[in-house]
């Protein structure tokens, strides 16, 4: 429910700032700074993964 919430906040924002961009290389650094944080989370969530699925396999050997 709140992670929604976030979203529909972030979203308008991201919104309004393309809606007032001065030109289309505004624009793309719009969309790339408001993706960048969810690929380095999901980047890093699976480097756990890869990590812990590599020791337990190591330690069931």
């Amino acid at each position: 429910m709140m992670h929604s919430i976030i979203l529909l906040l972030h979203q308008v924002d991201i919104e309004e700032k393309i809606k007032n961009a001065p030109d289309k290389g505004y624009e793309i650094g719009v969309f790339i700074g408001s993706m960048l944080p969810f690929i380095i989370l999901v980047a890093f969530a699976y480097l756990i993964y890869r990590y812990n699925k590599k020791r337990i396999n190591r330690n069931n050997k």
